[in-house]
C-alpha cells in the first residue's frame, strides 16, 4: 500500500542518502507493496505516513519483544530521561541492570554493556583472543554475525586480510567442525554459533542437541571459547540462554535486539575464566552508556522474568503456524514452516526463489499484515489471540488471492 508521502520521502531521500535507504531497511528488496517509512507503533501494530495499519510479524526486526510502546518500558524510560542520559560518568542504572542480566544469564558471572548486536559479536572475539593469545576463529557458512569487516554478508570495501583468521564450518555438521579446529590447531581462539540456523533465503534449521554438545566438547578439550550469539535470539526464546534447554552453556555470548524492547542497547556477558580478559580490551563509544536505554532493558528483562510473555509468545507463534498451514492446505498449496515458532519462517514448497512466497506476503501487506518473504519474522508478548485471528483472516485472503492469480496465470499461458 505504497502512498504519496511514502513516495515523496523515498525521492527526497534519494538526493541525500546513498541508494536512498541503506542495509537490510531497503523495503524494495523485498516487497513491492510494503511501504518505506513507519510513522508509529502501538502494541503489535505499526501506521504508515498515509495512515495506513498492519499487524507486525517482524518487530522492528526483533528488537519489540513486549510490544510497540509498552508502558512499562515507556515509563522507566520517561523517569530516566528526567534524571539524564549520556551523563559525565555512569548512571546506577549500570549496575543495576548488569546485576539482573547475571541474576537472569545461566552461564553469566559478569556483563558489559554496548549498542549494537555487532558491538557484542565483535567485543566476544576480541575478549576470547586476548584471553587465550590466538588467532583464529570458527563461523558458519552463511552465518550473520554483524556488519563490520569480519562479519559482513557485503564484502564491498573488505579486504583478504580482514578475515585472514577466519575459517568456517556447516552448521549442525560437528565433523566440518572438527575439520576447522584441525585446520587452526593450536591456534584456535574460538567458535562462534548461532541459537539456530536462520540465515535468509533458506529454510531455518534447530540445533541438533549432539551438536551443540559436540561444540562444547571441542572447544574444552582445544582450550577454545565457546560463543554464543544470542543477538537475534536472546530474551525471545528462554531468558536463561537460548542453548539452556540442550544442557549447553557458552563462555561468552552477545546480545541485543530485544534486550530493551526497542531502545539501542546490547550486551557481552561471560564466565568468570574470561572476567580478566573482558577487562583488558579498549570497548567503548559515545553512546554505550547511554542511561535511558539500559532504564529500558531493566524494565524489558524484569517484565519478561515476572510474567508470562515468553509462554504467551510461543502461543501465538503456535496458533499462527497451525492456521497458516490449515490455511495453505484448503486452498491447495504446500507450505514449509521453519524455526521456532517465536521467530518463524514460511515458503511455498518447492519455491526455492522465493517468488511465490514474496507474492502470497505482498498479497497479505495489501490486507495490512506485515511479514517478510525470506528472513524470519517474529513474534511478541503483545500479539493477543484475538490479534493472531485477525491476522488469519487477512493471510487466508491472501492464499484466496493467489489461488486466483495462479489460475489466471495458467489460463494465459496454457
Amino acid at each position: 500500500m505504497i502512498n504519496s508521502i511514502d513516495a515523496g520521502l523515498t525521492k527526497r531521500a534519494e538526493i541525500v542518502v546513498p541508494k536512498g535507504i541503506y542495509g537490510h531497511m531497503n523495503v524494495r528488496d523485498f516487497s513491492d507493496v510494503l511501504p518505506q517509512y513507519i510513522a508509529s507503533g502501538d502494541g503489535c501494530r505499526i501506521t504508515d505516513t498515509d495512515g495506513n495499519t498492519y499487524l507486525d510479524f517482524m518487530c522492528g526486526w526483533g528488537p519489540i519483544v513486549l510490544g510497540h510502546g509498552n508502558p512499562k518500558v515507556q515509563q522507566a524510560v520517561a523517569e530516566q530521561l528526567a534524571k539524564g542520559d549520556c551523563l559525565n560518568g555512569v548512571s546506577p542504572i549500570m549496575v543495576e541492570l548488569a546485576e539482573l542480566l547475571v541474576d537472569t544469564i545461566a552461564h553469566a558471572d559478569w556483563a558489559m554493556l554496548a549498542k549494537n548486536g555487532t558491538d557484542a559479536t565483535t567485543a566476544c572475539l576480541t575478549i576470547a583472543r586476548a584471553a587465550t593469545g590466538r588467532r583464529k576463529v570458527l563461523a558458519a557458512k552463511g552465518a550473520y554475525h554483524g556488519a563490520v569487516p569480519w562479519c559482513t554478508p557485503l564484502t564491498a570495501g573488505v579486504t583478504t586480510e580482514d578475515r585472514a583468521h577466519l575459517d568456517y564450518y556447516e552448521f549442525n555438521d560437528i565433523e566440518s567442525v572438527r575439520a576447522a579446529a584441525e585446520r587452526a590447531g593450536d591456534d584456535l581462539a574460538a567458535i562462534i554459533v548461532c541459537p539456530f540456523r536462520h540465515d535468509v533465503h533458506r529454510d531455518q534449521e534447530l540445533a541438533d542437541p549432539d551438536f551443540a554438545r559436540g561444540l562444547r566438547e571441542l572447544c574444552d578439550r582445544m582450550g577454545a571459547v565457546l560463543i554464543m550469539d544470542d543477538v537475534r535470539c536472546g530474551f525471545r526464546l528462554d531468558l536463561a540462554g537460548s542453548w539452556e534447554p540442550l544442557g549447553v552453556r557458552p563462555d561468552l555470548s552477545a546480545w541485543s535486539k530485544a534486550i530493551a524492547n526497542g531502545h539501542a542497547l546490547a550486551a557481552v556477558t561471560g564466565t568468570d575464566a574470561l572476567r580478566e580478559a573482558a577487562g583488558q580490551i579498549y570497548a567503548t563509544g559515545s553512546f554505550w552508556f547511554s542511561a535511558v536505554s539500559m532504564a529500558a532493558a531493566v524494565a524489558t528483562i524484569t517484565e519478561l522474568r515476572e510474567t508470562d510473555s515468553l509462554e504467551r509468545i510461543q502461543r501465538a507463534g503456535q496458533r499462527l503456524r497451525d492456521g497458516l498451514d490449515a490455511q495453505a492446505a484448503v486452498h491447495g498449496f504446500e507450505v514449509v514452516q521453519t524455526g521456532p515458532v517465536q521467530m518463524p519462517l514460511l515458503r511455498f514448497a518447492g519455491d526455492d526463489t522465493f517468488t511465490l512466497t514474496r507474492r502470497w506476503t505482498d498479497e497479505a501487506a495489501a490486507r495490512g499484515v506485515y511479514l517478510h518473504p525470506y528472513h524470519n519474522w517474529f513474534l511478541g508478548a503483545a500479539h493477543t489471540d484475538a490479534d493472531i485471528d485477525d491476522a488469519l483472516e487477512r493471510t487466508d485472503d491472501a492464499f484466496a488471492a493467489l489461488t486466483r492469480s495462479t489460475k489466471e496465470r495458467r489460463l494465459l499461458t496454457g
